[in-house]
């Protein structure tokens, strides 16, 4: 499968998408959730899964049900909420690779058209209810096609020694800085360690429902 990103997607750190809406309209995009999301003995993991809940919940409620045939892929985080839906392929039997990726990229396109105010209006709501930017994405058939992203600066201090990685990346021509060094390293983290990260965000959605059906809950 292949996965790609509009030209249009690849915006500055914390600018606003076309699918998104003026900034006046979503409030401050990066400082977390809006409500409080849990009692102050909450670890910020109980907090954060009990916030991409609400969120997942509030989604599922509000897109169109007509747009995909399956509930799409939600995923939250801090500053950002990526919703990913999967169209039907409209390619037939017997095309060849190149005319399922034409077909696939052709039905993308439509989709994006027809749905572009409905979107924004979506990403608005969302953005001014949980303080979240909000990215869209498609797949159809053998092509994923990300129509927004949000690019964030995150902070961290390192020991020498950590940085002697980074800083071997960029003399072996493999990322271009530190921070480029930084960004590969978590990219593939997250190639390597799927399997892992997947059975965490499970837990991490379980301790959600357990928190849902405890006592006090409504």
């Amino acid at each position: 499968m292949s996965t790609r990103q509009d030209p249009e997607a690849a915006q500055a750190a914390g600018t606003a998408s076309e699918d998104t809406g003026p900034a006046e309209d979503t409030g401050s995009a990066d400082t977390g959730p809006a409500e409080d999301t849990g009692s102050g003995g909450d670890t910020a993991a109980e907090r954060g899964a009990s916030a991409a809940g609400k969120v997942r919940a509030w989604c599922a409620g509000r897109l169109p049900p007509d747009w995909f045939p399956a509930p799409p892929d939600i995923q939250v985080d801090r500053e950002e909420i990526t919703i990913v839906g999967t169209l039907p392929d409209p390619a037939a039997a017997g095309d060849s690779d190149a005319e399922r990726a034409a077909a696939a990229e052709g039905r993308i396109r439509r989709f994006r058209e027809e749905t572009r105010n409905r979107r924004i209006e979506i990403a608005r709501e969302a953005e001014h209810r949980f303080r979240r930017k909000v990215s869209w994405g498609v797949t159809c058939g053998p092509v994923t096609e990300m129509f927004t992203t949000l690019s964030v600066p995150v902070m961290t201090r390192l020991r020498q020694s950590e940085r002697r990685v980074l800083d071997t990346l960029v003399d072996a021509g493999v990322a271009r800085s530190r921070s480029d060094a930084l960004a590969w390293c978590v990219r593939l983290t997250g190639e390597n360690a799927d399997a892992w990260l997947s059975r965490l965000r499970d837990a991490l959605r379980h301790v959600e429902e357990v928190r849902d059906q405890g006592p006090g809950s409504t």
